[in-house]
């Protein structure tokens, strides 16, 4: 039963301090209608482990997106309600607050409306959001939740989601050895930094100059290893790196409708790669090696709408691949497992607060 809202005292929430990295982008776009505050961020944290948000009260959003595991599942494609599997693999949350479109083809804009999909998806949660808002309704636990929160202790749609997506933009990751070394803090082998270099650089056999030209997908500039810029919007966001001549899954060209778009997925971060396999949107590659010999050696040149990077740059002259050597692959690989964040997959903050 929907409690008589007129008859409530006025409850004021209190702000979040968000504190953003030194270096990552600091113009973020937190929506005016949903401002972060501590009752929001500490309620969308018990709502992301909430089984009631489920069909047969089974499942969370936590249970696909596993703080261990980087909020991700350990699956190539994750599994819904009575074990429902989905087309696409789990994405990471870790620093989703840049993120300008969400999902594997960017379908959702903005956290407030992506989360309503895997909550209704048959292949995930598979129930609709209204339903799961009246069992929140029912208990005693949430209705002075939502109103410390949001004024009311109506549970609505709306807050709900908006709950979800204040949780979701604190999931920050930014303290792994990687970031230590750019604030000064630490060091990195030999071999990571040989990694480093590899990943920044354009190749050109005819210099010669080598590089593994990770950098125009997984920008390390900005600090968050993802689209090349963020700023510019989600049209920066979305490649086709070449796993297949035909393809299975269409990716971004079923949102847009665009040729251009065949074939597209967004580019997901690198940041705590070690711990999300497998890896694309199919989960195809079980390691991080098999990731760097497909780039290095497998790219499929005729696959629609690849991208211009994957398509002509090689450290071999008369080379159709990109053709790193089995060195240069595991000096990549070392540089990768320096993003590991292992502060982050233990924050209280953002743990299950069901479990002791």
């Amino acid at each position: 039963m929907v409690p008589d809202v007129t008859t409530e005292e006025p409850a004021t929430a209190t702000p979040y301090q968000l504190v953003l990295p030194k270096g990552f982008p600091q113009d973020v776009k937190i929506p005016a209608s949903n401002p972060l505050t501590q009752e929001g961020v500490a309620l969308g944290r018990m709502l992301f482990y909430e089984p009631r948000l489920s069909r047969n009260n089974t499942l969370s959003c936590g249970s696909c997106h596993q703080q261990s595991k980087a909020f991700t599942d350990g699956r190539a494609l994750a599994l819904g309600v009575d074990g429902a599997v989905n087309p696409r693999g789990t994405m990471s949350l870790a620093n989703i607050l840049w993120e300008p479109a969400l999902n594997w083809d960017g379908a959702a804009t903005s956290l407030e409306t992506q989360a309503r999909k895997p909550i209704e998806n048959p292949s995930e949660l598979h129930q609709s959001l209204a339903i799961g808002a009246a069992k929140l309704q029912q208990t005693d636990l949430y209705p002075p939740l939502f109103r410390k929160a949001f004024g009311s202790s109506a549970v609505t749609e709306e807050n709900v989601l908006k709950a979800l997506a204040q949780f979701e933009r604190t999931l920050i990751s930014a303290n792994s050895r990687y970031d230590k070394y750019v604030r000064g803090e630490g060091q990195l082998s030999s071999q990571e930094l040989a990694g480093k270099v590899l990943f920044v650089t354009h190749p050109d056999p005819t210099i010669p100059v080598t590089g593994a030209d990770c950098m125009h997908c997984h920008n390390e500039g900005n600090l968050l290893f993802t689209s090349t810029d963020y700023t510019r919007g989600a049209s920066s966001s979305f490649f086709n790196n070449g796993l297949d001549a035909k393809l299975k899954d269409q990716g971004r060209f079923g949102v847009t409708g665009l040729e251009s778009d065949r074939g597209k997925f967004r580019a997901p971060t690198l940041r705590n790669i070690a711990l999300t396999a497998p890896y694309m949107h199919d989960g195809r590659f079980q390691t991080l090696e098999e990731v760097l010999d497909h780039y290095s050696d497998h790219v499929a040149k005729d696959s629609p709408n690849l991208d211009i990077n994957l398509l002509t740059t090689t450290n071999k002259r008369n080379s159709p691949q990109l053709s790193l050597t089995a060195s240069q692959q595991k000096q990549v690989v070392a540089f990768l497992l320096t993003l590991t964040d292992s502060a982050f997959i233990q924050d209280k903050r953002f743990s299950d607060p069901f479990k002791p």
